[in-house]
């Protein structure tokens, strides 16, 4: 955890709001927001169908990957009012714009692995 106003967060937001590149891996990098982003390219996942799809994710993980996922404004999480509580996830517009950049990046993976 960083404080909200140590240098090096700050630094971050400055290098994210200055250059499209920083601020696009931030939204998608790390382990598992790629592999999450992928999965809902192909529509609505239920949390469960989700989870089960990434099995070497932990739940803690994904629940916090999906939190900063939807904060960014790429997932949107769907409550549904029943018992037991169902929970879906789906991309908004601007995750399904993230498509072919993921595609662009899994295929360079598989030319360069």
């Amino acid at each position: 955890m960083r404080k909200e106003n140590s240098t090096n967060t700050l630094n971050k937001r400055q290098m994210e709001m200055d250059c499209g590149m920083s601020y696009t891996l931030a939204a998608i990098g790390g382990r598992w927001k790629p592999a999450i982003l992928w999965r809902l390219t192909h529509g609505k996942l239920r949390y469960s169908v989700l989870r089960d799809a990434i099995p070497q994710v932990t739940e803690r993980m994904l629940v916090l990957q999906l939190r900063e996922l939807e904060k960014d404004g790429l997932i949107k999480r769907i409550v549904y009012a029943e018992v037991p509580p169902r929970v879906e996830y789906e991309l908004t517009a601007k995750g399904k714009s993230l498509t072919p950049i993921l595609q662009n990046l899994s295929d360079w993976g598989e030319k360069n692995r």
